[in-house]
């Protein structure tokens, strides 16, 4: 039966526990020779929308894997558990909208079924450690090549969670759109497509800050802020040499207007 030599793994179980740990050792019992990759363990505590963020805008990037993806701030209530079918690759997880993003850069769902198959899980199943008693023995399965049909029932794909759309206003001359994430650099990326920069002028205003628009940090001198297409196709702003997020207040979900100035 074909497989999948790789599972990458996405979490916010941070670095300081053994929760990653227990997950990789899942994986390793039921398939020795399997390779991991680790995409991050520091997403926000129980933040979805960072979470699924981080996944869709990577897994393009990796081989085709079984994606395992756990911020799961419902586990042991009745929200259900799901694997993904896609042209490349398996996603697994919580259905609260963690993993739609990322089946949709992978080219959309295939095939969806819920996980209830208990020969798949751990001979234990924990009440808030579903990344290691459900969702790592089930990817662990995929990616020995059962098939994702043996895992449970089947779902129509549009009955699962996915999480509402960032509400972008494009005008002439400026956009509103909230903060999608802010990453390790204080790069502030905003739930806008890049290609709403084409109706901004070189010289822009974001919140009470003035900036220029470029395609990338260096072009602008030190300290000076600058607006420009991120590597995932979206408006984002940064400071050479500094961090946007500090200077203009914001973290995730914040709004923020970008204007063109003279």
């Amino acid at each position: 039966m074909p497989g999948y030599h790789w599972i990458s793994l996405t979490t916010d179980y941070g670095l300081s526990d053994g929760f990653v740990a227990a997950c990789h050792g899942m994986f390793a019992r039921i398939v020795p020779a399997i390779r991991i990759i680790d995409v991050t363990h520091l997403v926000p505590p129980a933040d979805v929308a960072r979470g699924a963020a981080v996944l869709a805008q990577t897994a393009p990037y990796l081989p085709d894997a079984v994606h395992v993806a756990v911020v799961d701030p419902g586990v042991g209530t009745q929200r259900r558990g799901i694997a993904l079918q896609t042209p490349r690759g398996a996603l697994v997880g919580p259905d609260n909208g963690l993993l739609l993003p990322a089946a949709d850069a992978l080219g959309g769902v295939r095939e969806a079924v819920e996980l209830t198959n208990p020969a798949w899980f751990a001979g234990t199943v924990s009440h808030t450690f579903h990344g290691r008693d459900v969702f790592a023995p089930v990817a662990a399965h995929l990616a020995l090549g059962h098939r994702i049909s043996e895992a449970g029932p089947p779902l129509d794909p549009a009955d699962l969670v996915r999480l509402p759309e960032p509400p972008v206003e494009v005008g002439d001359g400026w956009l509103n759109a909230p903060v999608r994430t802010v990453d390790h650099f204080g790069n502030v990326q905003l739930g806008a497509d890049a290609s709403a920069l084409a109706g901004l002028g070189p010289r822009v205003r974001v919140g009470e800050v003035r900036a220029s628009k470029a395609e990338t940090f260096g072009v602008v001198p030190p300290g000076e802020m600058v607006v420009y297409g991120d590597s995932a196709g979206l408006v984002a702003v940064a400071i050479n040499g500094g961090r946007a997020s500090d200077v203009l207040g914001v973290t995730a979900a914040d709004p923020l207007r970008i204007e063109t100035v003279d």
